[in-house]
Order: C-alpha cells, then sequence, then structure tokens
C-alpha cells in the first residue's frame, strides 16, 4: 500500500510539473507573438468609425486592464497565474460579452465527449483485432483486415473526413454533414436529442476511427507475436490450456503495457485532432472555438482554451499512470 501511495504522489508531482511547465510556456508564447492584442482590437473598434484621441486612449487602457496586460511583464505574469487559478479567463472580444470561461464550459464536453470516444474505439478494436491476428497468424480473414488496416493508416484523418462527407453526404446521403445534433432542437437529456446526438457523432467518430486504428493494430499484432514464442506460452499450450485463455490471460495481458503507455502518449495529443475534424464536420467544440479565437484575434479566448487543454490532457495522463500498477502489479516496487 505504501508503495502504491508513493506511486500517486511521484505522478502527482509530474502532473503538477508539467501542467505549470505548459502553461508558462503558453504565458510566454502569448508575449512573444507580434501581435498585439489591444492595438489589433482597438484597429478594429475604430476601422469604420472615427474616434476622438482621448475615447481611443481610454479605449486602449480598458483592453490592457481587460486582458491583463497592465504593468511590467512580472505584474502581467502575477495577473495570469491569478486568472488561471480562478478559471477566470475574462470576457471573449469575439462574443462580448460572454465569459471566456462560459464559452468554453459550452466546448469542452463536446470535444472530449468526440475525442475520448474516438480514441478508447480505436484503441480496444485496434488491440482486439491486433491480438487475435498475432495469436492466430494463419487465419486469411485476419490478414485481410490486416492489410486494410495498414493502407487506412498512413493517410490523414481529414482526407478520410472529407471521402466520408463525399460517401454518406452526397453519394449515400443517409448522415448528417454538420453540427452536433439537428437544427432548432433543445438540448436535454431526452431520447430524440440523445439520438440527434449519436448520429450527428457518427461520421467525425468513425474519420478519426479508421485512421487510428491501424496503429493499436499494428503494435499489437507485432508484440503478440514475439510473445507466443515464449517458453511458458509454448508450455501452456503443451499442457492442454485452452488457447483462449493463453491468448486472454498469458499473451494480451502481457502485450497490454506499452500499448497503455502509448494511449497515454495518443491523450497527450488528443486535441489534435479536435481542429481539423471539427471544421470539417462543424461540431462545437474547443477545435471550431480555438479556430474562431485565432481568426478573431480573440486574446482572452485563445489564452483560455490552450490552457484548458493542457490541464484537461495532463489530467488524463495522470489517471493513466494511476491504471498502471492495476495491470502490472510489479510497477508497484518501482
Amino acid at each position: 500500500m505504501r508503495t502504491f501511495l508513493l506511486h500517486i504522489l511521484k505522478r502527482f508531482g509530474q502532473f503538477v510539473l508539467v501542467v505549470f511547465i505548459g502553461i508558462n510556456l503558453t504565458f510566454l508564447i502569448i508575449h512573444i507573438s507580434p501581435i498585439d492584442p489591444v492595438e489589433a482590437s482597438v484597429s478594429a473598434m475604430t476601422a469604420f468609425s472615427s474616434s476622438q484621441p482621448e475615447a481611443v486612449e481610454l479605449m486602449r487602457k480598458s483592453l490592457k486592464e481587460l486582458y491583463g496586460l497592465q504593468g511590467t511583464p512580472f505584474d502581467q505574469y502575477i495577473v495570469f497565474w491569478k486568472r488561471i487559478l480562478v478559471a477566470d479567463f475574462g470576457p471573449s472580444l469575439s462574443a462580448f460579452p460572454t465569459p471566456v470561461s462560459t464559452l468554453i464550459g459550452r466546448a469542452l464536453p463536446w470535444t472530449v465527449g468526440l475525442l475520448l470516444v474516438a480514441i478508447v474505439l480505436s484503441w480496444v478494436l485496434g488491440n482486439v483485432i491486433g491480438g487475435l491476428a498475432g495469436y492466430y497468424r494463419n487465419n486469411r480473414l485476419l490478414k485481410l483486415v490486416g492489410v486494410i488496416f495498414m493502407a487506412l493508416n498512413p493517410v490523414p484523418y481529414y482526407i478520410v473526413a472529407f471521402i466520408l462527407l463525399i460517401v454518406f453526404g452526397y453519394l449515400w446521403p443517409i448522415l448528417p454533414l454538420t453540427g452536433a445534433y439537428r437544427m432548432n432542437m433543445q438540448p436535454g437529456y431526452r431520447l430524440d436529442f440523445i439520438l440527434s446526438v449519436v448520429l450527428h457523432s457518427l461520421l467525425p467518430i468513425l474519420s478519426l476511427v479508421l485512421v487510428g486504428i491501424g496503429g493499436w493494430f499494428l503494435g499489437m499484432r507485432a508484440l503478440v507475436s514475439n510473445i507466443v514464442t515464449e517458453d511458458y506460452v509454448v508450455y501452456a499450450e503443451l499442457g492442454g490450456v485452452s488457447r483462449t485463455r493463453i491468448l486472454g490471460s498469458y499473451v494480451m495481458r502481457n502485450a497490454l503495457m506499452p500499448q497503455v503507455t502509448g494511449l497515454a502518449i495518443v491523450l497527450g495529443s488528443i486535441f489534435n485532432g479536435a481542429i481539423i475534424t471539427e471544421v470539417v464536420f462543424g461540431y462545437p467544440g474547443l477545435g471550431r472555438l480555438l479556430v474562431s479565437g485565432v481568426e478573431t484575434g480573440d486574446y482572452s479566448l485563445v489564452l483560455g482554451v490552450t490552457t484548458v487543454s493542457i490541464v484537461t490532457v495532463s489530467t488524463a495522463v495522470f489517471l493513466i499512470d494511476l491504471l498502471y500498477p492495476l495491470l502490472d502489479p510489479r510497477i508497484q516496487a518501482g
């Protein structure tokens, strides 16, 4: 028990360090950017109308206070962390006066739900089918499936997304092409709304799963192919242990640890797939929100989305780290 607690404390320390470094890098990158959000906002507001210099200066001062850009860089850094700790990123300039935290709160569940389902599905299917292909190496159907997955693996997911749009949106229009649910539908915990959400998520999830499943398949097949030649597997087969039990208890479980590590790495890049996927399918998640913030020069929105992404991904990886001792008790001694 003590070693497990030490494992948790060590991983929690790594989690805090990663979040701290990531958020500090966000602050640094945004502040060394050649784009001045205050001047960009002033220019946008005064582009189509003439304003008195006093009014412009007052506007500039108010925007600096709004963005937390008053005083020295150290003063700005302190204000930055004060806002982070209370999750207050100020109002969004592109959706003024709606707070950034409100916009993120609306978009985050869509992104997390979409990408987690896609990643977990591709991980489970890839590992199960890959394990079967590695153990039953002469099965023709599994060989054919392997060829298909290997062909899809190097294809960019947005190419697959566009192909799915053409096939299921125009050639065989049976699935909705855009949005998270049917237009003019009131969100709520109702069966018709849930079915609409599931239906609208099929194409985005399918585009990510078709591309992502190949890597897990190849990795698990290679691991299982090496493990089946180990002495303890051969001994179990000679001893009359059923092949199903050998595959599940002896082969797949020992091959799973590298795949769990890979899952943690993929979760670290979970929001990479959000941006283009959500833009292609008009999905109302963080990726689309981030693109909107960059296009409109919404400094607070970009800062908020980036910070929440860092914290969310780090939390997911931290939780995966806590599962390691449950899958392999030997880690507790490390």
